[in-house]
């Protein structure tokens, strides 16, 4: 079992960059597939991004293509989400998520394992 907890998040102006975190607690983090998935008012819960156990595999949505960066280190249990160029259609609640194996998957049934959100937005 996993359990995860963000943080980071805020509000930031159109253009600028920040960054969230998730820690994990659970000895097995470093098997785990793990992503982010947002979610804004009104809308379905949508991946962003997944990155498998080694980082040496990542998945991202085409919406933040180029902006966004996904990372992991296994030694401290943490998968980190680096937001560039943010837009306003970028806010959303953020959350962590992880399966402990299989492929990239997209699908938010897919994981297991959530954190509680943290809340990101963008002005204009």
């Amino acid at each position: 079992q996993v359990q995860l907890v963000e943080s980071g998040g805020g509000l930031v102006q159109a253009g600028g960059s920040l960054s969230v975190s998730c820690a994990a607690a659970g000895s097995t983090f470093s098997t785990y597939v793990m992503a982010w998935f947002r979610q804004a008012p009104g809308k379905e819960r949508e991946i962003v991004t997944a990155i498998s156990w080694s980082g040496q595999n990542t998945y991202y949505a085409d919406s933040v293509k180029g902006r966004f960066t996904i990372s992991r280190d296994n030694a401290k249990n943490t998968v980190y989400l680096q937001m560039k160029s943010l837009k306003p259609e970028d806010t959303a609640v953020y959350y962590c998520a992880a399966r402990s194996d299989g492929p990239l998957y997209r699908g938010r049934a897919m994981y297991n394992y959530w954190g509680q959100g943290t809340q990101v937005t963008v002005s204009s």
